[in-house]
């Protein structure tokens, strides 16, 4: 089959890591690594890429094989740009909360999308029907391959490389790295290439007040990529050494934030991860070097995070009207008065 090497293959990776001066007023080195830069415009081009070779090295791909997984939109996309360099047949699995503007992308690099709008039976939750979904699919077309983000070890394998990346720019002098949480596996590679060196970086994980991953009881969340609603199989206990609960109102206004302050158009989960910075940045010493890892841009969110017709129909009476200039404490009062 087609090698899995140079054209676009050869862009994934090596993403800009940028110092933020203007978005957190305090004595510390921000910094924003941008993985929206990848390709496929997120940091999920990493684990497709990663995950598509190892079943091609060890014979579970080949030029007939269809590959399967479920998404709410950057691995499918990620996969679906792969996949039509490598000429394979993609089936993705996606839900009513995926974007129109990402299922359009993905049936434009040629996959065949299935929308899943019925919740679990038993979670209420659409992620596993999503998951269940895949499964059946992968059970009954012959020659497939089910990607299988949430358990898959290549995905966190992948996110090695970005841990690895941030301490090279940086010589290793990192104190703090905050992240987003949901199939975890950034979360896990990035744990594991610290404790293999040595290092002792701290893991700050952005999650929804929804979300079941660190043991909360679920809820409603809208911003994709920010928590789950089924615990992935990579979530290990210790992996995050702090988790900050960040609202999805509080992920719009990092968004906005960042594009007001720092012209950053970056994704939903992006904004969470600032936020998390933002509530505990009056407790990280002065002169620490913190990383933001930020998985996407935010071009895929015009219709949602950065219109204001979404967020009036999401948020009614939460936000202030003058949303780039309040200071963090002006508005938790402010959530707190409109949820």
């Amino acid at each position: 089959m087609r090698k899995l090497e140079g054209g676009i293959i050869s862009c994934i990776g090596k993403t800009p890591l940028v110092r933020l001066t203007r978005v957190i007023q305090r004595e510390i080195n921000l910094y924003a690594k941008l993985e929206g830069m990848n390709p496929g415009g997120s940091l999920k081009d990493r684990p497709a890429l990663e995950i598509l070779r190892h079943g091609i090295d060890t014979g579970k791909i080949n030029d007939s094989t269809v590959i399967v997984e479920s998404t709410s939109g950057n691995m499918g996309i990620g996969l679906a740009q792969i996949c039509r360099y490598l000429g394979l047949r993609f089936i993705c699995v996606t839900d009513t909360k995926t974007t129109s503007s990402n299922q359009r992308l993905l049936r434009a690099y040629g996959a065949e999308v299935e929308v899943v709008t019925k919740p679990d039976s038993v979670t209420g939750d659409l992620l596993q029907a999503r998951i269940d979904r895949a499964r059946q699919i992968a059970d009954s077309v012959e020659n497939s391959f089910w990607v299988n983000q949430y358990s898959n070890p290549n995905n966190a394998q992948a996110q090695r490389r970005t841990m690895e990346e941030i301490m090279l720019a940086l010589d290793g002098a990192v104190d703090y790295v905050f992240c987003p949480a949901s199939s975890c596996g950034t979360l896990k590679g990035c744990a594991e290439y610290l404790r293999e060196h040595g290092l002792r970086t701290e893991i700050f994980v952005a999650d929804s007040p929804g979300s079941v991953i660190f043991g909360g009881s679920g809820g409603r969340r809208l911003i994709p990529g920010h928590g789950a609603g089924v615990r992935p199989a990579l979530y290990q206990e210790g992996l995050a050494d702090r988790c900050i609960q960040v609202t999805d109102i509080e992920s719009v206004v990092g968004c906005k934030r960042l594009l007001s302050q720092e012209a950053l158009l970056v994704g939903g989960s992006s904004g969470a991860t600032l936020m998390a910075v933002s509530k505990v940045a009056d407790q990280i010493p002065p002169g620490a070097t913190c990383v933001m890892i930020f998985p996407d841009r935010g071009e895929r969110y015009l219709d949602t995070i950065f219109s204001d017709e979404w967020i009036a129909d999401h948020f009614q009476g939460a936000l202030p009207q003058d949303l780039d200039q309040i200071e963090n404490e002006d508005f938790s009062v402010a959530v707190r008065a409109g949820a």
